[in-house]
């Protein structure tokens, strides 16, 4: 792929891999006659979904995602919950006028469907959006969007699906209650989780100054440690190890040498590139196999439509609340960008492979048109996303390093600001931002990180290394 650069300039690579995954499975089938390979839930969730969740929390810019952490939670929870109940209701309603057919499911099957197809993937996110280049905080709004999303859409499928095992009659308003409680006790439960192991690996790179060649080992194992811990307890697992990724970052990069940081980066990529080829290979080969094709053109079509119809309804209400509160106002390009980036992907598809069919007797119709709806979003969406962004002239990203005059101005902007909130009571994110730096500053980095990681960051010092290090190269 990566030599034919007139390929993977017009179509995405996870579109070319779904389409190999396809290739590669009819093979099989041809020669076997049974789909000997397939994804499954456990290999998805255990083992490839964690590389890639811990690489973009890891990497995830600090600034950015907190200074707009307010609109991300919106779109991620309110949104989610919005998608799900707005396109099961909506099937449901479908279903009850008889277009659909004779099919051997009631409300709560299609509740249970709408929450999991709600899945937008950040897999499928990144590997579109990386390439199309958007500016900063269109791309980190998408982006921990569909982070969190994912996380959303785990709970809200487990209410559900418990709600299913019990029975539509003997859900009453108090396990409603109980519903609503277990989503915020396992968003936050799973959060606390990751945060407590990020302060704990932060704790443990403190003192490796000399074991060096094992520091990376310990990102590693800490991390996914937070994942299994936070699946162990049955809270959120994906927000565990985002928020230890986005929690220790600062501390770990200061305390580990130079060459651990690089071994840390280059691993991390490769392994979160690896689960991502394997994954839309697999989805292709997956989707070879007759056994799990269940055709209803109705509830096809009509999944696509609702699915995307209500992320534009969802996104364009959910800005204009937003834009009362924002200083920097979402555009309507923006938003269109926003509403054609809900790409679904492999969470989608691992979550409705994980249905009992016992319970849920449709079982292989939600599979095909999850697969159908996954190949759309991937490989229609993702092909049409770059064109669309260049005819909209949507603003791209600059990289490169802010100059020092820069760097100055942005740091007097911060203190202003936090200042002038201050004097006024408000408490705005500048005066939060303020307090938490101070309060890093006195305690947290005093403890998580080692004495010459906290000279060297002062940032006289740290401004006349960078001017040597210029200057000797």
């Amino acid at each position: 792929f990566h030599l034919s650069h007139k390929v993977t300039r017009v179509v995405p690579e996870s579109a070319l891999l779904i389409v190999l995954g396809l290739f590669l499975g009819g093979i099989i089938w041809a020669a076997d006659h049974i789909a000997s390979f397939a994804l499954t839930p456990t290999v998805f969730f255990f083992y490839l979904l964690p590389p890639i969740v811990l690489d973009a929390g890891y990497f995830m810019p600090n600034r950015l995602f907190f200074g707009n952490l307010g609109s991300i939670l919106l779109y991620a929870v309110i949104g989610t919950v919005w998608n799900a109940a707005t396109t099961g209701l909506s099937l449901y309603g479908v279903y009850q006028t008889g277009i659909m057919g004779h099919l051997n499911t009631g409300l709560l099957d299609f509740l249970l469907f709408g929450s999991l197809i709600a899945a937008v993937d950040p897999v499928a996110v990144l590997a579109v959006f990386e390439e199309v280049h958007v500016n900063e905080v269109l791309f980190i709004i998408v982006f921990g969007e569909s982070l969190l999303n994912d996380a959303v859409t785990v709970v809200l499928y487990n209410v559900f699906e418990s709600f299913v095992t019990i029975g539509q009659e003997n859900v009453t308003g108090t396990q409603c209650v109980k519903g609503i409680v277990s989503f915020f006790v396992v968003s936050l439960g799973g959060t606390l989780v990751g945060i407590f192991f990020a302060f704990l690996l932060s704790l443990v790179s403190r003192f490796t100054k000399h074991v060096r060649i094992i520091e990376p080992g310990f990102v590693f194992i800490i991390s996914y440690l937070s994942y299994l811990t936070a699946e162990m307890l049955s809270l959120s697992a994906i927000l565990a190890i985002t928020f230890c990724g986005i929690c220790c970052q600062k501390y770990v990069k200061a305390n580990i040498s130079e060459q651990s940081s690089t071994t840390v980066r280059y691993t991390m990529k490769m392994m979160a590139s690896g689960a991502e080829t394997i994954i839309f290979m697999f989805l292709g080969i997956s989707a070879v196999n007759p056994d799990i094709w269940t055709w209803n053109t109705a509830f096809i079509l009509l999944t696509l439509v609702f699915i995307s119809v209500y992320r534009v309804i969802g996104v364009v209400l959910q800005t204009w609340i937003l834009n009362h509160y924002r200083m920097v106002q979402l555009e309507i390009i923006d938003q269109v960008v926003m509403s054609y980036g809900g790409l679904r992907g492999a969470v989608a598809f691992a979550l409705v492979v994980l249905l009992d069919v016992n319970k849920v007797r449709e079982k292989n119709l939600f599979v095909s048109t999850t697969i159908i709806v996954v190949f759309f979003t991937v490989i229609f969406q993702g092909l049409t996303i770059k064109p669309l962004v260049q005819w909209l002239k949507v603003k791209k990203t600059e990289h490169r390093e802010p100059k020092l005059n820069e760097k100055l101005h942005g740091r007097a902007f911060d203190h202003i600001l936090s200042a002038i909130e201050d004097i006024s009571g408000q408490i705005g994110h500048n005066y939060l931002r303020d307090k938490w730096t101070n309060f890093d500053r006195k305690f947290l980095s005093k403890v998580l990180m080692r004495r010459s990681a906290q000279k060297s960051r002062d940032q006289i010092l740290n401004v006349f290394h960078e001017l040597n290090l210029k200057d000797a190269i």
